[in-house]
C-alpha cells in the first residue's frame, strides 16, 4: 500500500482529482479538512483549545465553532493563522495516522491536505501530487463553493502558497483548469506509474 499526498491551494481542484481516484481506483481518501471538522465538534479537546486561544465568541450559543468567523480572523492576521495551524496540526496528524493504520485493504491511501508540507504530513508520503490552477478560476471556485464574496476569496488565496511553491516541492503536478478528459488522462498516467490499481468494473 502506497501513501500518496495530494496538495494545493484553495480552489485548485484537489477534490476533483480525489473524486476520480476514489470512484475509479482502489484508494482510500483521507481529507484533512473533513478530519478537522470532525475534530472541532462541541466538547472535543481541540475545540476547547481553539476557544481558549481565540475567545469564546468564535463559538455559537450551542458551543459549535463559527467557521466563517474564524476564517475571517485568520485570513486577516498571519500570526493568528499560524497559531491556529500549530494547534490544529497535532490533532489532525494523529487522527490521519490512525486512519492509515486501518486502511491496509487498498492499493493507495490518498491524503488530501492543503497544508501537507506545513503539517509535515509530507514526511509519511511516498509520492506527493500538487494540484494547481489559474488564480482567477480558483477565486471563482472558492466564491461558489464557500458562498463568500470575491474579496474574501482573493484574500484567502493570497494568504496561501502560490503555484511555484507546489511545482518546486511536489513530485508530480496536475494542472486543473476544468478539462476533465485531460485530468482523467493525467491520473491514469500517475496510476500506472505508481501502481494504483483500477477498480474492477
Amino acid at each position: 500500500m502506497k501513501i500518496i499526498g495530494i496538495t494545493g491551494s484553495s480552489g485548485a481542484g484537489k477534490s476533483t482529482i480525489c473524486d476520480i481516484l476514489e470512484k475509479e481506483y482502489e484508494t482510500k481518501i483521507i481529507n484533512a479538512d473533513i478530519v478537522a471538522k470532525k475534530l472541532s465538534k462541541k466538547g472535543t479537546r481541540y475545540i476547547s483549545e481553539i476557544s481558549e486561544k481565540f475567545g469564546s465568541d468564535i463559538l455559537d450559543e450551542h458551543g459549535e465553532l463559527k467557521r466563517k468567523k474564524l476564517a475571517e480572523i485568520i485570513y486577516r492576521d498571519e500570526k493568528k493563522r499560524e497559531m491556529l495551524n500549530q494547534c490544529t496540526f497535532k490533532y489532525i496528524v494523529k487522527e490521519i495516522k490512525k486512519q492509515i493504520e486501518k486502511s491496509s485493504d487498498v492499493s493507495a491511501v490518498i491524503i488530501d491536505a492543503p497544508l501537507l508540507f506545513e503539517s509535515k504530513l509530507n514526511e509519511i508520503c511516498e509520492v506527493i501530487i500538487g494540484v494547481i490552477s489559474k488564480e482567477e478560476l480558483q477565486i471563482e471556485r472558492i466564491v461558489a463553493r464557500d458562498n463568500v464574496d470575491y474579496d474574501h476569496a482573493e484574500r484567502r488565496l493570497k494568504a496561501q502558497q502560490n503555484n511555484e511553491f507546489y511545482i518546486e516541492k511536489c513530485d508530480e503536478i496536475i494542472e486543473n483548469n476544468n478539462e476533465i478528459s485531460y485530468i482523467e488522462q493525467e491520473i491514469r498516467k500517475l496510476a500506472d506509474k505508481y501502481h494504483i490499481l483500477k477498480k474492477l468494473q
